[in-house]
């Protein structure tokens, strides 16, 4: 009783100073607040429904049980969250499924990813106290499922005061991260032992959260759902290349999600390898197919010759090509010889190697891959993947293939084989979720 009474009363402390802190903030800040909200058009659209003024007009949830809400900060957390909101779906027919992302570009992305297994779209409210009680009443969700992070005191709270079970799923901790945690233990240890259940990515996430002071029985180690997020197949044979209408005979390599800074130091590459392997192609993915142009003009000024694929065949004399289009990095991948991902060669955080990977493609990337901390070391542990870490080592790397195709190939057997040993991660996520349902229902 003396243990539940301290954390009860660290909460409430936490809370006061938490709200506090933030009336002094809109006392002394509202004239700029306003100010920003107006001239950001990101923010203007959309701040009044997270405040909840006009949250009555959205579409009646109706009576469906259970009412699953759920949450993803941003664009790669919704990606994240694709296998487990579709699996929700099949396991639970009848239920109603709420989605809410915090960022535009997640929402965005929600809408086009989910919006077959997800039955309404909802705004996440702002940490304010009056917003939250609102947003939580109106919806009355019978459990709030978390992706991986955006943890408010407010509005976790506020769940578990009224009971609504609160389950994190994909939880990682970094070094940084649990260096700010532990450093101000006292307003993240109340939020984080809010959660009915916490499932990390790995063992060491899980010892993390235990030795920040989380009940160590409501701490589990369920694996990362980035494992399931990505297919074995695509439409079309693994072998099938016409659709890019790449001529015979090449070897394609594919560079995926590229960023500003990084196509330079691959086309310089591509240049140096080629004058020794001729039959090497380019396919070069940005990230934002809005650069094509951008990059193609960055080729011509190295005298290299390629196309865009938005503007159809790949021209005679071309040896590279800007995929310029959505939807198709995957099958590109299906089809080629070696990926390189990109973001991670500059500091964007790196972008998903598994995609290549389950393809038994060897990949590699850079030295920036923090939003793919786990999963990157994974790969380099059972020599899945390769780092390289500026424009001699990807030449170096790139040779070494080409020379010698069954270290190629080996090294995507390895890939492949890590994500199959790691599937599943989605349905021992389900059966949680059912045993918290039923626990609630009883």
């Amino acid at each position: 009783m003396r243990g539940f009474s301290f954390f009860e009363a660290l909460n409430n402390l936490m809370l006061l100073i938490y709200n506090i802190l933030q009336i002094l903030a809109l006392i002394l800040f509202w004239p700029f607040l306003v100010v920003g909200i107006l001239l950001t058009p990101r923010y203007r659209g959309r701040i009044l429904k997270r405040l909840g003024i006009g949250l009555d007009l959205l579409p009646d949830t109706g009576s469906a049980r259970p009412r699953i809400w759920i949450h993803a900060l941003s664009v790669g957390e919704v990606t994240s969250s694709r296998p487990l909101v579709r699996e929700i779906r099949e396991a639970f027919p009848d239920s109603m499924i709420l989605f809410s992302s915090s960022t535009m570009s997640g929402g965005e992305t929600a809408v086009r990813i989910l919006g077959d297994y997800v039955d309404r779209f909802i705004p996440f409210p702002l940490d304010f106290f009056p917003s939250v009680k609102r947003f939580v009443k109106r919806i009355s969700p019978d459990m709030f499922i978390l992706v991986e992070t955006d943890f408010w005191p407010n509005f976790l709270f506020e769940l578990k005061r009224k009971g609504i079970p609160g389950l994190l799923v994909n939880g990682r901790i970094s070094k940084e991260s649990f260096d700010k945690y532990n450093g101000k233990k006292w307003f993240f240890l109340p939020m984080f032992n809010s959660f009915s259940f916490l499932s990390m990515q790995t063992r060491s996430d899980a010892e993390k959260m235990v030795s920040l002071g989380v009940d160590a029985g409501k701490v589990g180690t369920f694996g990362n759902l980035k494992y399931d997020s990505v297919p074995f197949v695509v439409t079309g044979r693994a072998d099938d290349r016409t659709d890019f209408e790449i001529p015979d005979g090449r070897i394609i390599w594919v560079a995926g999600s590229t960023h500003v800074g990084e196509e330079e130091i691959l086309f310089n590459v591509f240049k140096r390898v080629r004058q020794e392997f001729s039959s090497l192609f380019l396919v070069v993915a940005p990230r934002n197919v809005d650069r094509g142009n951008e990059i193609l003009r960055i080729a011509g000024k190295m005298d290299l010759a390629g196309c865009l694929r938005s503007k159809g065949s790949v021209v005679a004399d071309a040896n590279f090509l800007i995929l310029d289009t959505l939807g198709e990095l995957l099958k590109l991948y299906s089809v080629c010889d070696m990926a390189f991902v990109g973001g991670s060669l500059v500091d964007e955080g790196g972008h998903n190697p598994l995609e290549p990977a389950c393809f038994a493609k060897p990949v590699m990337f850079g030295p920036y891959m923090d939003d793919f901390e786990e999963i990157s070391k994974d790969l380099l542990n059972v020599g899945g993947a390769v780092r390289v870490c500026n424009e001699d080592e990807i030449c170096t790397q790139l040779k070494s293939w080409i020379t010698d195709r069954s270290l190629m190939e080996e090294t995507g057997a390895r890939a492949e084989a890590l994500v199959k040993r790691h599937r599943g991660v989605t349905a021992r996520h389900v059966e949680l979720i059912r045993s918290i349902l039923k626990s609630r229902s009883v």
